[in-house]
């Protein structure tokens, strides 16, 4: 079960100085201003979350990939987070850091196990202690809802504290389930620091993740007689959320939704395609076969999300962060075009 949030007479008295974020975009970039620094900031979430943050506050990105069009007054550390290199970034400059996004969670179903574990699972663990060690007042950790797992039996919307099921069927939310977890313990242990988890729904966009590639293809496969209710959130309102998450005093777990949830059926027609239903056997063995031999990049049990539901419950976001999806549905079914 994931940890309720303390009460608020539990919080830290004593609550560091933070970089609040202004509401209009930022003029001048002071040097000894402290920094936001943004883990994955070359993937295409971690670009978009960059464009928004530099203009409000000092950026200094983490990524061992090239920024080939970064902003000039951001700040690219090409290192691996594993590595102890990492730790300079913590401790270079007066100034300091005011905040950690982590956004760098590898996602690529051709990597092996331990490749997968070692920069998810070891590269998070490095960062909490370089988080601990320099007293990081914030910390904002990217999850996914993919970590309740889509169930049977699941309700019908599921809260914050639903247990974390995801990697039962799915070795491939393992990972990011134990992420998740790393999370929360460090919340519990380090007060200090306020912790933030965001576990957003299927993430739509320029992003390459399976909910995207899935609706970019012409003819989307479905599942003969399945037409489960879905939710999908388009990556803007994500990088809404990420930057909620930093303003001073809010910390927790926080599910965070797209528009109304809508039956897959009605979300593929919204994105334009049309759709072929095939049998549920003859799916997970051709899936199965194509994935083996790298002719697909969905492995077998992804069938499950468009078999079984898994929508949450965001109401704390709405009410805690002051959150609300900002994108219609016809605009985030629309958003995995925008290339």
């Amino acid at each position: 079960m994931t940890p309720k949030q303390p009460p608020h007479e539990m919080r830290p008295s004593a609550v560091p100085k933070r970089v609040s974020l202004p509401p209009t975009p930022r003029q001048v970039l002071e040097p000894t201003e402290p920094a936001v620094v943004v883990t994955g900031i070359c993937g295409r979430l971690g670009r978009r979350v960059c464009r928004i943050l530099h203009r409000e506050t000092r950026v200094v990105g983490i990524d061992r990939r090239p920024f080939h069009d970064k902003p000039k007054d951001v700040e690219h550390w090409q290192v691996d987070v594993r590595r102890k290199k990492t730790q300079d970034v913590f401790r270079a400059g007066p100034a300091g850091v005011s905040a950690v996004v982590h956004l760098g969670i590898m996602h690529d179903p051709r990597a092996s196990t331990a490749d997968h574990h070692s920069w998810n699972v070891t590269g998070f663990a490095k960062l909490l202690e370089y988080v601990a060690q320099y007293k990081i007042p914030k910390l904002v950790v990217l999850s996914s809802a993919n970590v309740y797992g889509p169930q049977p039996e699941n309700a019908q919307f599921l809260t914050e504290d639903a247990p974390l099921l995801g990697g039962q069927r799915f070795p491939e939310i393992r990972d990011l389930v134990e992420v998740d977890m790393l999370a929360q313990s460090f919340f519990w242990k380090n007060p200090a620091t306020e912790t933030v988890v965001l576990r957003p729904v299927h993430i739509l966009g320029a992003v390459r993740n399976a909910p995207s590639n899935y609706l970019r293809l012409q003819t989307v496969p479905t599942l003969l007689g399945f037409d489960p209710m879905v939710q999908v959130i388009h990556e803007d309102d994500v990088v809404h959320a990420l930057r909620l998450a930093l303003r001073p005093g809010v910390r927790g777990i926080f599910n965070i939704a797209g528009p109304d949830p809508l039956p897959l059926s009605r979300l593929i027609k919204a994105a334009g395609r049309t759709s072929v239903p095939i049998p549920h056997g003859l799916a997970k063995g051709l899936l199965g076969s194509l994935y083996k031999y790298r002719l697909s990049s969905f492995p077998a049990p992804e069938l499950d999300h468009i078999r079984y539901v898994c929508m949450v419950d965001d109401r704390r976001a709405r009410e805690e962060l002051g959150y609300a999806p900002r994108r219609s549905i016809e605009e985030t079914a629309h958003a995995v075009d925008e290339l």
